[in-house]
């Protein structure tokens, strides 16, 4: 998680000069269009448009909005403000504000653990918006949830307080966690929901607790 501006610089400038695309998810649509210029010293980023109008429509229309893309191994996911229609070298582009903040996320080196079946977590509960998901897996990192609400808006960097997961036998764990990023999936029944993955902030007991409900889970 990167909050330089210089180091943010870097990781898209390289996105740029390997030509890979930026993503942002829209209810049943995909934004996708290359970036066209990283300037943090001005304080913008402008991006190409999509080949579907509607995806640029759909962007253009938000205050803020979350983009992705991947290299080599790596999840790349920031968030840029006031995404506006500009004109750059004649031709017609999108310019955001210059990211705040950045994730970058490996693969997991980590096991992955699955209960049979998903624990649930009131995310933020000693925060300002609390809200319900299911656990679908964890590892000595974090978690994998599942958030089903539409209205809810899990940026990285985005820090859920008190976070109260239900344990198996009825017992509970408090815990703080750290967005690090999130995408619309679609389930198997074809319902849409948001999959989130974030970091224990302090995983020292809690994270040995939680892997041995998961695994007694399992049994």
């Amino acid at each position: 998680m990167s909050r330089n501006a210089g180091e943010i610089a870097r990781v898209l400038e390289k996105a740029k000069a390997e030509g890979v695309p930026v993503k942002a998810y829209f209810p049943k649509l995909t934004f996708e269009a290359p970036l066209v210029l990283v300037d943090a010293k001005a304080g913008r980023l402008v991006i190409g448009r999509s080949a579907r109008e509607a995806a640029n429509e759909a962007l253009l229309s938000r205050p803020r909005c979350a983009f992705h893309c991947e290299m080599a191994g790596w999840h790349i996911e920031f968030v840029a403000a006031e995404p506006c229609a500009v004109a750059f070298q004649g031709k017609p582009l999108i310019q955001c504000r210059f990211p705040e903040i950045l994730a970058s996320n490996p693969r997991r080196h980590h096991e992955r653990i699955r209960p049979p079946l998903p624990l649930r977590v009131e995310a933020d509960a000693a925060g300002i918006m609390p809200f319900e998901a299911l656990i679908y897996d964890i590892s000595a990192e974090g978690v994998g949830f599942l958030v089903y609400a539409s209205h809810i808006t899990l940026e990285p960097g985005t820090l859920l307080r008190g976070c109260r997961i239900a344990l198996p036998g009825g017992a509970a764990l408090h815990t703080d966690l750290e967005v690090r990023y999130s995408r619309p999936v679609k389930l198997a029944d074809g319902r849409g929901a948001t999959r989130s993955g974030c970091r224990f902030v302090d995983p020292s007991p809690v994270v040995a607790e939680l892997i041995r409900a998961f695994t007694k889970s399992h049994a």
